[in-house]
């Protein structure tokens, strides 16, 4: 059982003291975030900053070297490892540059495996498949495979998948990276609605300085420290 801190209703994600190295080089140096319900925030910083590791580290997919990351109040530190998988599937959405959604399946399909994988009744994740391809604009593109949708398209669907099963927080890498301006542009608005209906917290790394406009705070990351 992970160990609790003092209950903070609001805060979703809290991130004290996270240290990460790789050999002798340190990437994450004593990282402190507070991320609230509902609040979107925006990561910035050069190649090589620690933005990817700081990602892995908070869905556990790596492990910290010291500090510790706590996910609505639970410390992922504590966490065995299917205890990490069970919290990252539950409470944690994932949007990618580069869609990664399943290339045989339908869009119904790829948004539906989240809800499945947590044993979502099949009635209840078919109803809210159709409302959030609805709500997404894909309504009438639900049978067509990835390869069949354009990149906003695609992409649209990877933010419908992150939200299905109704996450505490969404981890955004890089989300605009393989559009255009235009779908860009649609896709983040599209992120900024659906967060603020949905109480969503989001994470987004981005390069984009215009990609900010739908976030609450930006912060920097440099060498392993937020500045």
């Amino acid at each position: 059982m992970a160990s609790l801190k003092e209950n903070h209703p609001e805060h979703v994600l809290e991130i004290s003291s996270a240290c990460k190295s790789f050999g002798q080089l340190g990437v994450l140096k004593g990282v402190n975030l507070i991320i609230k319900k509902g609040e979107r925030i925006a990561l910035m910083g050069p190649s090589g900053s620690g933005k990817s590791t700081l990602l892995n580290c908070i869905s556990g997919v790596e492990n910290l070297d010291s500090g510790d990351i706590f996910l609505n109040n639970s410390s992922i530190r504590e966490l065995n490892r299917s205890g990490v998988e069970a919290l990252r599937r539950e409470s944690i959405g994932y949007i990618f540059q580069s869609f990664h959604l399943l290339p045989t399946l339908t869009a119904f399909e790829n948004i539906e495996l989240p809800a499945q994988l947590i044993d979502m009744p099949k009635d209840e994740r078919i109803e809210k498949v159709r409302k959030i391809l609805k709500l997404v604009g894909l309504s009438s593109r639900s049978q067509h495979k990835p390869d069949e949708l354009s990149g906003g398209e695609r992409q649209r669907v990877a933010i419908a998948r992150a939200l299905i099963h109704n996450p505490h927080l969404v981890l955004a890498d890089e989300p605009t990276g393989s559009l255009d301006s235009k779908s860009g542009d649609d896709v983040l608005s599209l992120l900024e609605e659906l967060s603020i209906e949905q109480g969503v917290a989001l994470l987004m790394v981005t390069h984009d300085r215009t990609s900010t406009r739908i976030c609450n705070r930006v912060i920097s990351i440099q060498d392993g420290c937020l500045v």
